[in-house]
Parts: C-alpha cells; structure tokens; sequence
C-alpha cells in the first residue's frame, strides 16, 4: 500500500533548502560510493564487483513477501581476507553492509533498506577441518546444506538440520534455522560450536577463540549463541564448525491420521514422554491434507495427520514403531502406514515434502507467505484450533503444516499481492496470530527470524528491558549501524 505524503505547511517556506541539502548528501555519498568501489575493485578485481541493475535486483531480494531493495554494489569475495579489506573500506567510506547466502530467507533479511553494499558469499564454498573421529567440521559461507551431506556421504556422518531449503550452513547460522528434524537433533543454536566473524571495522573474531573446537566449554561470555540468530546485524559469518551425528543403522517412516488436532497432538506428546526417540514428527491440518492430495493425486484421508520419521538399529526401530503405534491408536488414530525402504518412504512423506507448492496451487498465480508462530506443546491444540476460525473469518486461504513436536506451526498463506483488502486482512491475521502466541507463552518466530517484518513483535515479546540490552550490545559491536541496518531492531 502506498501512501502519497505532503509536507507539513511550516515546512514549505524551507523545503528548496532541505530539498538542496538531501541533493548535496546524495551527491556526497554517490562520490563516497564511486570511491569505494574503485577500492572494492582492488581487492577482489572487476570480476568481483557488479553494479549491474539485475544483478543488484537478485541480491536484494529474498523468498519472502517483502519488496525488493536493491543495494548499491555487490561485491563477491573469496575468502576471509577479502571480506575484512572489503568491511574495512565500507567502514571508512559509512557503507552499510548487507551479508548474502542463497537468498532463501523468508523474513526480507537481505533488502538494502538504506543501499550500500551485499557481501554476495557463494564464492566462498570450501568445506575445511573435518575430523570424523570428533564429530565435526568447519564451513565456509557458500557451502549448502545438501553440499556438505553430499561430501559426507562416504564418511558415515551427516548434518541433520534441515530448513527444507538448500540453504547456505552460515545463512541458516545467522537466522538460527531449524525444520524437520529439530525434535530430536536440535536448531542450529545446538549445532553450531564454533563461527568465524568479520565485524564492521573489519575485524576477525572467533567466538569460541580461533581453532576451538571443544564439545562443551564454560568459558567467558556465549559470544557464539550471540552471533546465532543476528541475522547479520553485528557481523558476516565467514566460518562455521558444526557438530556432526552418525548416519542412522536403519530409518522407518509413517503416516496416521486423527480425528481431531487435540488427538494428533497428545499423541505426540505421549510419544515425547514414554522416550521414543522420534526423529520426525510433522502435522498437516485437514485444509493442507486435502491440498497435499489433489496436488500430488494421493488418497489421504482428510483429517489432521500426522508423519513421522524414526532412526537407530533394526531392533530398536521395531520397538520404537510398535510403542507409536500403540499410543496413536489410543488417541483415536487411524490408518497407521509406516515402510522402512527408501521409495516407500519417500511416498509417504511426499505430501510433507510438497506441501508449500500443493498451498500455491490452491490458487494459481498467488504468492505465499508463512507464518512462524511457537507455542508450549500444551497450548498448540488451542492455537491451532483458533488459529483455524480466524482464517475462516478473515477470509484467507492458510493451510497448516508444522513441526508438532517442538510446538512451531506454519499457516502457508496463499495471497495475491495486487489485491489491497486481501493484503490488509493477511496483514491483521498475521498480528492477530503472533500476539495470540505471546499470550500463550509462546514466540512470533520459532525458526524464521525477525527480518523485516516482526520488529514491533519482538518488542513486545522480548520487553523494554531486554530489547535496550540487545540495542546495546548493537551499539558496542557496530556503533555506526553498517551492519544489515533496519533489521531486527
């Protein structure tokens, strides 16, 4: 929505003067900025310096809903070096500086509210120090999450966090990512023991000391837990060590449907309690079932269902599928499928594994915007529940899909941008949802991070306190407000 604003009347006498003084700011910076990129050029060479529109345009946008802004100047370093000569030129010339991944961001992380310069990292895509017998291994920016498992393969390790994008293992660092399999293998900020960190003057920083790699330290400040979850607002991440788990002896899958959320829901609470170790545990409202179903031509019933992964030994498995079992059928549930081979597996899971393209087929042409709501277990059958009658009332089309076993949801909005009332009413559910999530003892963000749009929120969730103290560990690491400026605070 865009809104046309005319000066104040006091302001009229003065606007040629302050119309001239914003014009000698903006002539200011452009040379400030020529400068600049004459001294980008030299450290990382034409190749690794655009000022192309398009390539701009790529750069300052995300997968989110949040319009396109581009920066100034992409620069393109390859390695930690150049990243610091580059923040050190930024820094001198007062760029801001905006850290890039893969762009799959949902919260508009990466738009250049005030220009300045994206740090495109992709041609930084070495994986180093993988010490096997440790458990872990350090990254460099550019490398995916599907890359290093595909590099690991041979080794009998694997990476678990899986956001559902291929996204960069720093980018999903910086927004603490989780998905899928956090139940049983946790977030990121579990995962990650160690970052390597440019900060805004150019300095390196090495959160857990340079080299460290210890499974668990007592000491000083948790500078790297600081760094997960910053969203690029105190620094770039160059490097990251993260712990690695052994590639399962054996994996089942299965499927269950209920006939109510509450019944999915103690279901996987009592499966949490009795200490099955589930790797997996995914619900589906019957709205997303039933898109799931006409999407990929399958037979579910439409009800709320649930699926589920399970990994360990043959014989632990056996145990682990015959106690779900048990305690599904107890909360009503039915038409309990599971399969221990890949294929089959694979089709049980296809319904999750599509669920965000069968919510945009809803309705052709729409975009999709996904909530990020995290409740107490306890709360998630109301939430849910309520959540449900709102989009009814409002209007909107929001299948639910969510991780059930750490209590995140996820309405997949479908929308279309170009219709003004249909964006306001999306705009009121989403406040409504996030503020009915606080009032539960819950958070407005579980695993997207706060980006662009959950400012104000996060105000209200962190409180005044809290959120001076995060202000100020801003100031004290970038007291210039270089770094991913308009971002989170």
């Amino acid at each position: 929505m865009s809104l046309v604003l005319t000066p104040p009347r006091r302001l009229l006498p003065h606007l040629p003067r302050l119309l001239q003084c914003r014009t000698l700011q903006n002539v200011a910076r452009g040379a400030g900025l020529d400068r600049a990129v004459s001294a980008f050029r030299s450290v990382c060479g034409d190749d690794g310096v655009s000022l192309g529109e398009t390539v701009r345009e790529q750069h300052g946008k995300d997968e989110s809903v949040h319009r396109c802004c581009p920066p100034d100047v992409v620069v393109f370093p390859r390695c930690v070096e150049e990243v610091s000569a580059l923040a050190k030129i930024c820094h001198h010339h007062r760029l801001p500086i905006i850290p890039f991944g893969t762009g799959t961001g949902l919260e508009g992380g990466v738009s250049a509210l005030k220009g300045g310069v994206c740090f495109s990292l992709r041609n930084m895509d070495q994986i180093l120090d993988l010490h096997q017998e440790d458990f872990d291994v350090t990254v460099e920016p550019g490398v995916t999450r599907k890359a290093l498992n595909s590099f690991l393969r041979d080794t009998g390790l694997w990476f678990p966090v899986d956001p559902g994008a291929d996204a960069s293992l720093c980018g999903m660092a910086a927004t603490s990512a989780s998905g899928t399999n956090a139940v049983r293998y946790g977030t990121m900020r579990e995962n990650v023991m160690n970052l390597e960190v440019v900060l805004a003057d150019g300095s390196i920083m090495h959160t857990a000391g340079r080299g460290r790699r210890p499974r668990k330290t007592s000491a000083g400040y948790n500078l790297t837990n600081l760094f997960v979850g910053s969203e690029g607002t105190l620094g770039i991440i160059t490097k990251t060590t993260l712990r690695l788990y052994g590639i399962p002896e054996a994996t089942v899958s299965a499927v269950c449907s209920f006939p109510s959320v509450q019944a999915a829901v103690d279901s996987t609470v009592q499966i949490l309690q009795v200490g099955v170790p589930i790797a997996r545990i995914e619900f589906l409202d019957d709205v997303m079932i039933d898109a799931c179903n006409r999407f990929n031509s399958l037979s579910y019933p439409v009800t709320p269902t649930l699926f589920l992964e399970f990994h360990g030994s043959e014989r632990s498995l056996e145990e682990q599928v015959s106690t779900t079992e048990e305690i599904t059928q107890s909360n009503g549930g039915a038409d309990f499928q599971w399969a221990q081979d890949a294929a089959t597996r694979d089709r049980l899971w296809k319904a999750r594994h599509d669920a965000w393209y069968a919510a945009l087929a809803l309705r052709p042409g729409c975009k999709a915007y996904a909530t990020d709501v995290c409740v107490p277990l306890s709360r998630l059958p109301q939430i849910v529940v309520e959540t449900k009658d709102d989009l009814i009332q409002s209007r909107i089309t929001g299948p639910i899909a969510g991780h059930v076993g750490d209590g995140n949801f996820h309405c997949l909005i479908v929308l279309d941008p170009a219709d003004p009332d249909e964006v306001q009413r999306v705009h009121l559910f989403t406040e409504r949802l996030a503020r009915r999530a606080l009032a539960m003892d819950g958070t407005c963000t579980g695993e997207h991070g706060v980006g662009l749009g959950k400012k104000s929120l996060l105000c209200e969730e962190m409180g005044p306190v809290a959120v001076n103290a995060m202000r100020g560990l801003k100031d004290a690491l970038d007291p210039e407000n270089l770094m991913n400026p308009g971002k989170v605070l």
